[in-house]
Order: C-alpha cells, then sequence, then structure tokens
C-alpha cells in the first residue's frame, strides 16, 4: 500500500456516485484519499484521481492488508447492498477505526449501522428528497436540516423586512427565527449584526427552529 501522508487521510469504501463524490470532493479539498472498489473498470476509472486498491472490503483480511487500519477516518459509501454496507461497516469497527460514516438508504439499514458501530450515518436519498421539498414553496434557495429541529435556511428577504437594519426588522422578536447573514450582490458574504441593512437583491442566511423557519418563509 501507498504510503498514507498524515493523519487526516480518509478511506473511502465503494466508488459509487455517493463514495466517488466525496473522494472526488476530498482530493479537489487537497486531503489525501485513498478508496477501496472491488470492481475492477470502477477501480480504472478513478485511480487517476487518488490511490485506489481493487478488493473486496467486506473481507476483514482483504481490508486489512489494504492498510484500512491506519485510516482515522472512513467512509463507507455502498448502501444499496445492504449485506455489504453491514460488513464493511462491522470489519471497520473491529479494526477500532475512530470515525466511521456510514451511507443508509433506510431507517431501519441505519438503525443495523448504528447498533454494530457506525459513528455517523447519513441519508443521501432521504435528505436530497427533503431539502428539495422545502425549496420547491416558498422563498427558500437552500435548506440545511441540523438535529433537533432546528435547520438553516438561505432565502430572498421578505418584502416587508427590505431596506431596514436587522434591528428595525424585528424578525426574531416577530417570528422567533434569527438572521445570522447577508450576502449582498457583488460583496463578500456579511455575518449580520442589529446594524447590518437589508437590500432587496440581498440573500439572507436565516437560522432557527425548522417550523418557525417554515412559516416565514412562505408567508
Amino acid at each position: 500500500m501507498a504510503k498514507i501522508p498524515d493523519g487526516n487521510a480518509v478511506l473511502v469504501v465503494g466508488l459509487g456516485r455517493f463514495g466517488a463524490a466525496i473522494a472526488s470532493t476530498l482530493d479537489d479539498l487537497g486531503h489525501a484519499v485513498m478508496a477501496i472498489e472491488k470492481d475492477h473498470d470502477v477501480a480504472q476509472r478513478w485511480s487517476h484521481r487518488f490511490h485506489v486498491i481493487e478488493a473486496d472490503a467486506t473481507n476483514a483480511s482483504a481490508l486489512e492488508q489494504a492498510g484500512a487500519r491506519e485510516f482515522s477516518i472512513a467512509v463507507v459509501g455502498m448502501g444499496t447492498k445492504l449485506e455489504s454496507s453491514v460488513l464493511v461497516t462491522a470489519n471497520l469497527v473491529d479494526l477500532g477505526t475512530p470515525q466511521i460514516w456510514a451511507k443508509a438508504i433506510s431507517r431501519s439499514h441505519g438503525r443495523i449501522l448504528k447498533r454494530i458501530g457506525a459513528h455517523h450515518v447519513v441519508y443521501p436519498e432521504f435528505d436530497a428528497g427533503a431539502r428539495v421539498a422545502h425549496m420547491l414553496t416558498g422563498r427558500m434557495l437552500d435548506y440545511i436540516e441540523m438535529e433537533d429541529g432546528f435547520s438553516i435556511i438561505k432565502m430572498r428577504p421578505p418584502r416587508d423586512i427590505q431596506g431596514f437594519t436587522i434591528a428595525q426588522s424585528t424578525v426574531r422578536e416577530r417570528f422567533g427565527v434569527r438572521i445570522i447573514g447577508v450576502k449582498s450582490p457583488g460583496l463578500p458574504f456579511e455575518y449580520a449584526t442589529d446594524t447590518t441593512l437589508i437590500g432587496p437583491e440581498d440573500l439572507i442566511i436565516v437560522s432557527g427552529d425548522s417550523d418557525l423557519l417554515e412559516e416565514f418563509a412562505n408567508r
């Protein structure tokens, strides 16, 4: 196996659409990436971008021989094959990988991954669907749901707060949400303060309870 350059290198198991997107984005950001992919054609397709080992990661010995134990972060990218996903995750748990991110295609799949030791479970199809659904209605241009009903949205400012400062708009008092940033055309992003002026062409970043944000964006 090629020498891993630093402790922040990421292991990606499975180069389907999800795994390949993560690996290529990490590579673009300058992170060291090693991928394990058992399909020869897929492995060859990505070998010019980052280090790819052709192996079956459901085999614990093959995973260890590939050097998986040296990584502090691993992503299990295969989600459509539940058995493979569970086996790879279990193998990484046995190797003592400090951070395991695993893709799930259903809530039951995610519960299994959590029970066997995955530290983070992601639901890309569900999350993307929920995000688009929120964006289809109202003024939302982007939507990120965090935890415990807290979300962050990007949107056009409602007409009744255009031309006013954050303090003058009284958004927090009236709607229970908070404007945390403003992006004016041709200007850098600005963290919002009480004196930040909201223009009609601006984009605003708003945080708060998901239901309250929905009401604020759709009124």
